[in-house]
C-alpha cells in the first residue's frame, strides 16, 4: 500500500531532484515529487529502506552516499533527525555539498537549531550554492496527504527556485526571512502546540472529574472559542486513551530543548513551556517515549 495520498495539485514542469533521508515524513514526502513527475533520486542512512522506496516509486533511483544523490540535482531536499544528523548528510567527502552542481538550492525540513541554519547557509554560499531552513508543521498525516505547512528561511531567489517542487507535498511554503528565520517560526509554532496540549489535556481531565459525558463537551466548546486543531483532532483520542500515533513525545522534548536553548540566547520568557517539557518528561518516564503529544494526559488520569 502506498504511503501518499493523493491530492489536488498543478503540476510544475518536471525538475530533477534529490531527496535524504525516508523517515515517517521524509519517505512520503518524497513520494509526492515522484507521483508529481520530477525526476527522484533518494539516499537513507539505512539502505534498506531507499531500496524499498525505489521500488515502491518507480521510476526514482537512489545513491549510495549524499554525494552521489545529489549530483543530477537543481533541488536537493533533506529531512533528518537533529542538527548532528544534517552535518552529517551535507558536510564531509561525501556529502551532499562535495557533489552539489553549482546554483543548486540545498532545502533543509529537518526541525533543527537556528544556529545550523545559519551555518549551513554561510558554507553554501561560500562554494557557489544555496541553503533554505524549511522545517515543516502537519506531521506525519500532512506528510501523508501532501499538506504540510512549510516555514522557509534564506535568500528569495533560493526560496522561488525551491518552491514548485515542493509544492508535490505542501500546502503553504511561505519565506519568513533570512537564514534562521524558518526555525525560529517552527519554534514559536512548537510554543503554541504545547501550551495548547497541555490546557486541553486539564480541560478533559477536570471534565471527566466532574462527571461530564467529555466528547459530548468537546462536540459542544469545539464550536465556540475553545476549538483548535489539538481539539478536533486529538480531544477525542485523548479521552479513549489512545496514543500510539501521531507526533512522537521524544520528538517534542528535541524541539523545546531547541525552544529553550533559543530562549536563552534572546533572551524570552517561557515559564509554560519549561513547565510542560518537564511534564513530557514525566511521560517519557512512564514509557511514552513514541506516544503522541497529546499524551500529556496520561500524568493527569
Amino acid at each position: 500500500m502506498s504511503s501518499i495520498n493523493t491530492k489536488t495539485y498543478e503540476p510544475t514542469a518536471s525538475q530533477k531532484v534529490a531527496f535524504l533521508g525516508l523517515g515517517v515524513m521524509g519517505y512520503p514526502m518524497a513520494g509526492h515529487l515522484v507521483s508529481n513527475g520530477h525526476q527522484v533520486t533518494v539516499y537513507n542512512r539505512n539502505a534498506t529502506k531507499s531500496e524499498a522506496f525505489c521500488a515502491e516509486f518507480k521510476p526514482a533511483k537512489r545513491g549510495l552516499t549524499p554525494k552521489e544523490a545529489v549530483a543530477e540535482a537543481d533541488i536537493v531536499y533533506c529531512c533528518v533527525g537533529n542538527d548532528d544528523d544534517l552535518r552529517s548528510v551535507v558536510l564531509g567527502d561525501q556529502g551532499a555539498l562535495a557533489g552539489m552542481k553549482a546554483g543548486a538550492v540545498f532545502v533543509d525540513h529537518t526541525t533543527a537549531s537556528a544556529n545550523v541554519a545559519r551555518e549551513l547557509f554561510a558554507v553554501t554560499k561560500a562554494k557557489g550554492l544555496h541553503f533554505i531552513d524549511a522545517p515543516v508543521s502537519g506531521g506525519q498525516a500532512g506528510a501523508q496527504n501532501g499538506m504540510l505547512t512549510v516555514m522557509c528561511g534564506g535568500d528569495q531567489a533560493a526560496f522561488d527556485a525551491a518552491k514548485p517542487a515542493a509544492m508535490a507535498f505542501a500546502k503553504a511554503f511561505t519565506r519568513m526571512g533570512e537564514a534562521g528565520a524558518g526555525q525560529l517560526t517552527k519554534m514559536v509554532n512548537q510554543i503554541a502546540i504545547a501550551g495548547l496540549v497541555q490546557g486541553l489535556s486539564e480541560a478533559i481531565a477536570f471534565g471527566s472529574k466532574a462527571g461530564l459525558d467529555v466528547n459530548l463537551v468537546l462536540d459542544v466548546i469545539g464550536k465556540g472559542a475553545a476549538q483548535s486543531w489539538q481539539m478536533d483532532n486529538r480531544g477525542k483520542t485523548m479521552v479513549a486513551d489512545k496514543f500510539d500515533f501521531g507526533f512522537a513525545v521524544d520528538w517534542m522534548r528535541k524541539d523545546l530543548g531547541l525552544v529553550l536553548d533559543e530562549a536563552k540566547r534572546n533572551g524570552a520568557r517561557l515559564p509554560v513551556t519549561a513547565l510542560v517539557d518537564q511534564f513530557y518528561a514525566d511521560v517519557q518516564q512512564l514509557g511514552g517515549q513514541r506516544w503522541d503529544t497529546s499524551s500529556l494526559i496520561k500524568r493527569l488520569k
